[in-house]
């Protein structure tokens, strides 16, 4: 049998009460390199904190945003390696990925149609100039992503869902093509048609629709994935005002037509090369049409930029860094400082990309990427990755309604999260020692806390009011 080894790291929860006598609980994983990640990597153990340390202040009457989640995307390519598990191994890994006692994701992403990560292009449209959408089919994502879905439910039912198409289906765009929109760049755009827009405003209807029937609700619709970029796989460049215009004028108006309770999101915006959320958000009519903005792969300069025009701006994470297959410890530390750069800047939540891949970890356009798990379909083997780890640690930890509160520290990139009566110190301690701590709830000394070497930790300080 195929062996798969993985670099493996430590990841600690160091839990803290004010009125423990400076006793701590850690729960931890510690992995060994070449020791397989476990399907549940926190223990827990009794510890000890002595010293003096780096001192972080929290203001916990200082507060931010409020928490949705943390969650994942399901795509084809990783539907099809789950199912060719035993039903007893996909229940294991979903049970994992969304109870509340594992990974515990809540807000997670699925595309409309093939994503670059769809195993061949693909759309629910596929008889040229069906306007009225009477070909409209999901047909085909009866085999992986509807069950892969529904499966998630089972282990969280307030799991919350937003979908987002990589291109509308080829017939409704110039260049005739779903994909290869490198080649054709000028013509990798929706038509200028009002015939096509309101096919694809009956597109978006007819798929939360459809899905709604298979017992899966689609919270939100993000208008065009990516909408800056023409490349090889399923893409659509759609400028801002098209997006804008497109919204006003076809698709809220369908969806007030057919009673369609999902949101409409503007984006996903980038700021690769350009400013279009920015420019998106600064136009009061467009803002107003959309019930919010998706972003990835933006820098936190842009996301202040952005509330900074618009303060009132509901965002929403929608993807998060893919790297390229190498699923190492170094990408997994690199993922605490993507969470906390979009939360640190307002943002609510942070979705993973792939949550499954196969054991050759390519798109169905052929590069790798990496996933929180690797199923070997043949050896019918399942790997659990460094950045299950770290999302591990942060969808525990995150949950629905907490708030961001103010902290201060020399230290470098750290999260801050408050419930009702408790304090969450997200804090990485990337070094081969232990680095000491003196936690402060403003001028009232908590806690002095050891975060142990290659660590990301959550230090819980329970407090009061």
């Amino acid at each position: 049998m195929k062996k798969l080894v993985c670099i493996t790291i430590t990841f600690l929860v160091v839990i803290v009460s004010i009125n423990a006598q400076n006793k701590a609980k850690v729960h931890y994983v510690e992995l060994i390199e070449g020791q397989d990640i476990a399907s549940n990597p926190i223990k827990t153990q009794e510890a000890n904190s002595e010293g003096q340390g780096i001192s972080i202040r929290i203001y916990p009457d200082i507060t931010f945003q409020t928490i949705t989640g943390i969650g994942g995307a399901f795509n084809e390519i990783g539907g099809e390696a789950l199912m060719s598990l035993s039903e007893a191994q996909q229940n294991e890994i979903m049970k994992n990925l969304f109870d509340a006692n594992g990974a515990n994701f809540t807000v997670c992403r699925t595309a409309i149609g093939a994503s670059d990560f769809g195993i061949d292009a693909y759309s629910y449209s596929e008889v040229p100039n069906d306007f009225e959408m009477k070909k409209f089919s999901i047909e085909r994502e009866r085999n992986s992503v509807i069950p892969y879905i529904k499966m998630a439910y089972k282990y969280n039912p307030e799991m919350e869902l937003f979908a987002s198409p990589w291109s509308p289906p080829g017939w409704m765009k110039a260049s005739g093509l779903m994909d290869r929109g490198e080649e054709f760049p000028e013509k990798n755009v929706l038509k200028d048609d009002p015939k096509i827009y309101k096919a694809y405003a009956k597109y978006f209807s007819k798929y939360v629709d459809a899905y709604a029937k298979e017992g899966i609700t689609v919270n939100k619709i993000v208008i065009q994935n990516e909408q800056d970029i023409s490349t090889k796989y399923p893409s659509c460049h759609m400028p801002p005002k098209q997006m804008g215009e497109f919204v006003i004028n076809y698709l809220r108006p369908q969806f007030q037509k057919d009673n369609v309770p999902a949101e409409i999101w503007a984006g996903s915006f980038r700021t690769a090369k350009r400013l279009d959320g920015l420019e998106f958000v600064s136009n009061k009519t467009w803002r107003e049409a959309v019930d919010g903005i998706g972003v990835q792969y933006m820098s936190s300069r842009q996301v202040e930029n952005m509330k900074t025009v618009f303060p009132d701006i509901k965002l929403l994470h929608t993807e998060g860094n893919c790297y390229g297959g190498k699923n190492s410890v170094d990408q997994a530390f690199s993922r605490f400082n993507e969470v906390a750069s979009f939360i640190n800047h307002g943002v609510p939540n942070f979705c993973y990309w792939n949550m499954i891949l196969n054991e050759d970890s390519s798109s169905g356009w052929g590069w790798k990427q990496n996933s929180l798990i690797t199923i070997d379909r043949q050896e019918k083997t399942v790997t659990y990755n460094p950045d299950y780890a770290a999302m591990a640690l942060f969808g525990r930890f995150m949950k629905p309604g907490m708030k961001r509160v103010a902290s201060a520290s020399w230290y470098g990139d750290t999260m801050t999260l408050k419930d009702d009566n408790t304090i969450y110190l997200f804090i990485k301690n990337e070094s081969d020692k232990v680095k000491t701590f003196d936690i402060w709830l403003k001028d009232d000394h908590a806690q002095v806390v050891d975060i142990p070497a290659n660590t990301i930790s959550v230090v819980e300080v329970n407090y009061n009011k």
